[in-house]
């Protein structure tokens, strides 16, 4: 199984310096807000593509007022593998990565361990723009596809030379003829990877025994269907230049998507359940995806979940901790106070993180 069995920070946020070791097992941390409890899922998040559960710059995750860079270092375990991952910021520059020593591209991370989280500012997911259903919906298609974070970083880098031939009121074709070609053959493989990967959420809810709502998840197109073949997808970006280019960006492609959910078994849309009913169908797609991925690759990934039991009633928290242990899966979970974490008495670590004049300090029982 993936797990991390040490996690080290330096000067990251507001731990000065902080080491924990870990097993298999889930870990419950525990202290009161503003503690440093989350600092530590953000730490950990870092080990997949991205910018972390926070979407944070570099600079902002510097602890202040040192302003000496942060460093966030693990052994991690996956495939019956060890690797010594090590993640730097120096004054605020962007991160680096050394995976056994070796300096690696972020997007490396994603072949090594996946990871799925849950935090409370996801809580208003099915009810604000559209875009941060898209980043949720590719951090799904990321878990199992961790190519698609380099086709999707293609597509944003064509499709910003082309927002900017637009805004400058470039006519001449052959200025587009490349950029579209890049555009369309990476849009098409997101749009491929986001379909699977919704498709394999589906399954694992349909075969899974849990106490969460399953949700129907699909994509909606804003304006039109996004071709599936490249060549029609370059025909469709041509077409659309004059329009495109009064808009002043590019109206047409996978930037454009949206997830829906539809709580199955009352058929009412998401975004019109009540709040307890939409963090039920976030916990079950998170768990769903769990399942899905140790399903396909016989490895759990890891979990982080921020805050998570503290907006569930007893019944539903002992069946959040029965299925994570169900899927023996190393769970990272925060909450205020040891009680909330009764139910998992003797299956789980407990670290408890406390805070004295701006500095974090944890302890392992």
């Amino acid at each position: 199984m993936s797990y991390l069995s040490t996690l080290t920070l330096s000067h990251f946020r507001s731990h000065k310096g902080a080491r924990l070791s870990a097993d298999q097992r889930p870990v419950a941390i525990y202290g009161a807000n503003g503690s440093g409890k989350t600092n530590i899922l953000e730490a950990i998040s870092l080990f997949s593509p991205g910018r972390g559960l926070r979407r944070s710059s570099a600079e902002d995750m510097m602890r202040r007022p040192d302003n000496l860079g942060w460093k966030v270092g693990g052994i991690l375990t996956a495939a019956a593998t060890e690797y010594e991952v090590e993640i730097t910021s120096n004054n605020g520059a962007a991160r680096q990565v050394k995976i056994d020593g070796k300096p690696k591209a972020q997007t490396a991370l994603g072949q090594l361990v996946r990871i799925l989280w849950l935090v409370p500012a996801m809580d208003r997911l099915w009810i604000e723009g559209a875009e941060g259903r898209r980043r949720f919906l590719d951090r799904i298609t990321l878990s199992f596809s961790p190519a698609h974070a380099d086709q999707s970083l293609k597509y944003e880098k064509a499709m910003r030379e082309r927002n900017r031939l637009l805004k400058d009121q470039v006519t001449d074709p052959h200025w587009y003829a490349a950029l579209e070609g890049h555009m369309a053959q990476a849009g098409v493989a997101i749009m491929a990877a986001r379909i699977d990967a919704l498709e394999k959420i589906r399954t694992a809810q349909l075969g899974g025994r849990t106490a969460f709502p399953t949700a129907d998840l699909s994509i909606a197109e804003t304006q039109r269907d996004i071709p599936d073949d490249v060549d029609d997808f370059c025909i469709s970006l041509q077409e659309n230049r004059a329009r495109d280019m009064a808009a002043g960006r590019s109206l047409l492609g996978p930037h454009r998507s949206d997830l829906l959910g539809v709580y199955q078994a009352k058929g009412m849309a998401a975004k019109d359940c009540s709040t307890g009913e939409q963090k039920a169908l976030l916990i079950s797609i998170i768990l769903a995806n769990a399942r899905a991925l140790s399903e396909e690759s016989g490895e759990p990934p890891l979990i982080l979940l921020d805050e998570v039991a503290a907006h569930l009633d007893i019944e539903r928290r002992n069946a959040l901790y029965s299925e994570i242990c169900q899927l023996n899966a190393q769970a990272w979970m925060t909450g205020t106070e040891p009680g909330i974490f009764a139910e998992l008495s003797g299956k789980a670590q407990l670290v408890s993180v406390s805070e004295n004049s701006g500095i974090s300090s944890v302890s392992q029982e």
